[in-house]
């Protein structure tokens, strides 16, 4: 079992960064790939972004690619999302989650889920 609790959503003005952290605990966290997803009010929640257990490689929605990073601490079990040049319709609840295998676009595939984060640029 593995509880993930995101942090560090809130508003932000288009142009804006945030910076968001997901906090593992229970088992390993290094053995599990994570990712980020969102869902904005009344779409399907959508891929954003993943990264494998070492970190060594990363993959991103074509919407956020070179605008957001995603990394991790394995010795501090988070994962982070920096959110760079955000823009209105970046607004969604975020949500990370970790896999054990699997694709890392699909989210049937993801183990674990956090409860998300509200984040908000307005223009």
């Amino acid at each position: 079992q593995v509880k993930l609790v995101e942090s560090g959503g809130g508003l932000v003005q288009a142009g804006g960064s945030l910076r968001l952290s997901c906090a593992a605990s229970g088992r390993t966290f290094s053995s599990y790939a994570m990712g980020w997803f969102r869902q904005a009010p009344g779409k399907e929640r959508e891929f954003v972004a993943a990264i494998r257990r070492s970190g060594g490689t990363t993959y991103y929605a074509d919407s956020v690619k070179g605008r957001f990073t995603i990394s991790r601490d394995n010795a501090k079990n988070t994962v982070y999302l920096q959110m760079n040049s955000l823009k209105p319709e970046d607004t969604a609840v975020y949500y990370c989650a970790a896999r054990d295998s699997g694709s890392y676009y699909l989210k049937g595939e993801y183990d674990y889920w956090g409860q998300g984060t509200q984040v908000t640029v307005s223009s």
